[in-house]
Order: structure tokens, then C-alpha cells, then sequence
């Protein structure tokens, strides 16, 4: 049997392969961050495919974090109930279902929020310059993380993820290159994990300890003074006493002209040696085109689980093709078996 295709449990979350469909913003809400039947067809297509967990895309917990004006949002109570409609769908597939909880901070680009990070520097000349957050500032967007992973739960979600990559408010806070603070929460690394840290410890008051966490992390930022995976494993080992239990490894985004020259697999080797040095689950990926490069990745326990992004917006039945690829015997969904 391909490993690819064996089943994974981390807390009561059962998962029925290694199959994970990559947070991608779609650009497709409602200007007040609702889900649209765009929303319905795209996620439900790939849990027809066979995917084990779809991760949604960023999911501001904030109107001023959104990344653009037709992100999702969970930054208020009315935004459950049609998340939770969507999640019930996608579940009649058998995929289990994450949401990533992100704030953008100075990458926000809703001209009409003022933005707002670590520190007062611009990502580009393209984006405003942002208010330095204030202890104040810092202490409301915690509980709007809190906040907003509640009404995950109540959506019916399986797992969180909280979005720690790409240059976003929570990498703002951990890298060198974008967090200038002289307080408690800027220049060791001590100092810079604080506001992850103090977002944990204030999402575990209302995430049910049997569910797990999953944290999104740039292992690696292109950039000599910036993080590199040894920063990210003292990261990690920080944080994972906070109710961390996955990593989700990708890399890039903290600056806009790093110098990233992507190949197949490009990032599996952060994974591999941020499972060889912290006690979690991994989840890799980037670009990984084949089933055979994804079988080779958890047959060699490089990592846990592999995450698929372009390959799955080009073929939502990439699952179903993988598993005959892999001579694996997969369940097809009883209208699709005469398609087999």
C-alpha cells in the first residue's frame, strides 16, 4: 500500500490519507468576507478528488488584515454561519477541513484600512506605510485571533491554522528583516516568537484541547539577515508547548525582492529537517508535481503529510489519478465508479 494513501491521526483529527490541499486566496468573497457559490464549488471539487484535509484560504480575523477587499473573513459573528454551511459540504466528501486564520498587517491592500505591523516599515512602494502597533494594538489583534478561532469552532472546523508565512502580521513579527522593536517584543528570538506565543495561549481558552493547531511558517526568507530554518526550529520549539502540533513548512514573502529560484521539491528539505529536529507533525510541500515525489517524501519520512497547491487548482481529481498511479485501490464516490 502507498503511504501516501495510509491514514494519519493527530488528536481526534482522522485523517484518510496524506493529501492536503494548500491554503490559496482566492479573491472570490463578498466585499464584507462572506463565501460565495464559487467558494462551494471549488472546495467541494477537490473533496470529491479525494483530498484528506483542505486547508481555506487566509481568513482575515480582521477587517484591516484582509489582503484584499474580497478575502474571507471570521472578524464577526455573522460570518459562522455561511462558513459553516460551506464546511458541512465539503465534509459529506469525506475531506476533513482547516481554515487558515490570517492577519496581513503591513501587506494589507483594502485602500480603505489603515494598515498596521511590528514595525513602521512598507513592504513596497506599492503599499502604504504602517502604524507600528502599540502594546494596545497588539493585545486587540490577539483577541481577534481568539475571537475568530472561536467561531471556527463553532463553524465546525477540524483543525486552525494559524498563518505564521509569507511575510504576513505574525512573520512580521518573527523576522529580523521586518520587526525593528525595542520592547519585549522585538530582537531575540525570545523576544520576537511573544506575540505567536501570546496568540496561542489566548486561542487555547476556546479551542478544544483534543483538536490540534496547525502553525504556517516561512522556513526560509531568501534573504542573508533574515530567518533561515535553524531560526524557525528554535521557533518551533518555542511555541510547540502552546498547543502547536502541526507545521505546515513553506518559504518566502517578508520581502518583495527576495531571490527565490523555486524547483520541484524546493522546500521539502526544510520539512525534512524541521521533523528531524522538533516533536511535530510536518507538512511539505512546494511544487511537488507527482505522486511519486509525494510517495517518495512520506515513504522516507522526509515529512508527515504533503501539501498540494497549482497541482490541485489544475486538477481537482488529483487524488483519484495519484492512487491509480500508486496502484493503490482509492474509494471513488458512488456517482463517479463508472467513470474509474
Amino acid at each position: 500500500m502507498a503511504k501516501l494513501f495510509e491514514t494519519l491521526k493527530i488528536k481526534d483529527l482522522t485523517l484518510k490519507n496524506r493529501i492536503v490541499m494548500a491554503p490559496m486566496c482566492m479573491y472570490q468573497a463578498t466585499t464584507d468576507g462572506y463565501p460565495t457559490m464559487f467558494h462551494t464549488i471549488h472546495y467541494v471539487n477537490r473533496a470529491i478528488g479525494g483530498v484528506g484535509l483542505i486547508i481555506l484560504e487566509a481568513t482575515a480575523v480582521e477587517a484591516r488584515g484582509r489582503i484584499s477587499g474580497n478575502d474571507l473573513g471570521l472578524w464577526e459573528d455573522e460570518q459562522v454561519e455561511p462558513l459553516k454551511k460551506l464546511v458541512h459540504e465539503i465534509k459529506q466528501y469525506g475531506a476533513k477541513v482547516c481554515v487558515q486564520l490570517g492577519h496581513a498587517g503591513r501587506k494589507c491592500g483594502v485602500k480603505a484600512e489603515n494598515s498596521i505591523s511590528s514595525s513602521s516599515i512598507p513592504f513596497s512602494d506599492k503599499y502604504q506605510t504602517p502604524k507600528e502597533m502599540t502594546k494596545d494594538d497588539i493585545k486587540d489583534v490577539i483577541s481577534s485571533f481568539r475571537n475568530s478561532a472561536k467561531r471556527a469552532f463553532e463553524a465546525g472546523f477540524d483543525t486552525i491554522q494559524l498563518h505564521g508565512a509569507h511575510g504576513y502580521l505574525i512573520n512580521q513579527f518573527l523576522s529580523p528583516l521586518t520587526n525593528k522593536r525595542e520592547d519585549e517584543y522585538g530582537g531575540s528570538i525570545g523576544n520576537r516568537v511573544r506575540f505567536l506565543k501570546e496568540i496561542l495561549v489566548s486561542i487555547q481558552r476556546v479551542w478544544p484541547k483534543e483538536k490540534p493547531i496547525m502553525l504556517r511558517i516561512s522556513a526560509e526568507e531568501f534573504v542573508e539577515d533574515g530567518n533561515h530554518v535553524d531560526d524557525l526550529i528554535k521557533v518551533i520549539n518555542l511555541v510547540k508547548a502552546y498547543g502547536v502540533d502541526i507545521v505546515d513548512v513553506s518559504g518566502g514573502g517578508v520581502i518583495a525582492d527576495a531571490s527565490i529560484n523555486p524547483y520541484p521539491g524546493y522546500q521539502i528539505k526544510y520539512a525534512e529537517k524541521i521533523k528531524q529536529n522538533t516533536d511535530v507533525v510536518t507538512v511539505a510541500g512546494g511544487l511537488v508535481t507527482t505522486p511519486e515525489m509525494a510517495e517518495e517524501v512520506v515513504s522516507n519520512d522526509r515529512s508527515d503529510l504533503v501539501f498540494f497547491g497549482r497541482l490541485l487548482l489544475r486538477d481537482p481529481y488529483f487524488p483519484l489519478h495519484a492512487a491509480n498511479k500508486l496502484n493503490h485501490e482509492m474509494e471513488w464516490i458512488k456517482p463517479y465508479k463508472r467513470g474509474r
